[in-house]
């Protein structure tokens, strides 16, 4: 077995495969304080796996209120170097459709009262994000949904994610101003993730499954209630299938990811001169660089 740790964030259904072996549940604490829930740790297939339920089991947080440095560093003390967070979104796009699978390579941020940074305190650095998630990644998962080659569902490799604050939706107005921008989907979770996955090093990216289509298009609000809750239902069953597919790939072929190193050029204090508190305080993320 590959001591390699592959960390899922997503909805509490995602750790209930039939294949998951070994489970334990572990509670972190952190030096951002607990995360959204115990994590979950198991074997898939002969790989490490560690699930997050990224709003609780419950879902009790909004996502303003998510726990994101305490989340992303609970997954690196786990020693997990990969992160595959599967996502509920909107589409910004005729062409992508409810129940799609969009993978997307960029981000715009929309997003106000977010910290989405482990640094300062007397410690500055400066992440390369021009490329904000990891490209092997994104294409193992994208060779994943290959693999599944899903009926009536389509692949969408690349494209743009707006990171809202909610936990209001958009209004027509805003809809409209990001499908101008050339946005491909819209959610409230994914961008803050992403930021502090580079900053830990974990190579990250985001499998955005399609519930339906934001309000921008005429028949948003006809669409039933009843109707969404399947759309997730079944979204659910088919990032399970992704991320079991991901894994394998993964285990049979562990890469380096640039993320992996991303601070090696990134911090510009002196660490002899830092706070020792706040050294102390990401400890974990400054190990390589003492």
């Amino acid at each position: 077995m590959t001591l390699t740790k592959i960390g899922i964030i997503g909805g509490s259904g995602l750790y209930k495969m039939e294949a998951l072996q070994d489970v334990e549940e572990i509670s972190l604490d952190t030096p951002f304080g607990k995360p959204s829930d115990n994590f979950i740790i198991g074997t898939l297939d002969n790989a490490k796996v560690v699930f997050l339920a990224r709003h609780g089991k419950n879902h009790h947080f909004l996502p303003t209120e998510l726990p994101f440095k305490a989340n992303i560093y609970g997954l690196k003390q786990l020693g997990v170097d990969y992160i595959i967070s599967a996502s509920a979104v909107g589409s910004l796009q005729q062409h992508i459709r409810p129940l799609d699978l969009v993978i997307p390579d960029q981000f715009i941020d929309r997003t106000k009262n977010r910290e989405s940074t482990f640094f300062g305190e007397g410690i500055v650095a400066h992440i390369g994000f021009g490329h904000p998630v990891c490209n092997k990644l994104a294409d193992t998962i994208a060779q994943a949904v290959r693999n599944l080659d899903f009926p009536d569902i389509d692949l969408h490799h690349g494209g743009t994610y707006v990171c809202m604050e909610g936990p209001a939706f958009s209004t027509i107005a805003e809809s409209n101003l990001y499908r101008s921008w050339g946005a491909s989907i819209i959610g409230m979770t994914n961008l803050t993730e992403a930021k502090l996955a580079r900053e830990a090093e974990i190579a990250y990216a985001t499998l955005a499954l399609v519930t339906d289509y934001d309000c921008w298009n005429p028949e948003h609000d006809h669409v039933t209630v009843e109707t969404v809750i399947q759309n997730l239902h079944q979204n659910g069953i088919n990032a399970q299938k992704v991320i079991r597919e991901t894994v394998k790939l993964i285990n049979k072929n562990p890469f380096i990811s640039d993320a992996h190193s991303a601070l090696k050029t990134a911090i510009l204090t002196p660490l002899d001169t830092a706070p020792t508190e706040t050294k102390h305080k990401i400890s974990l993320l400054l190990q390589k660089y003492l």
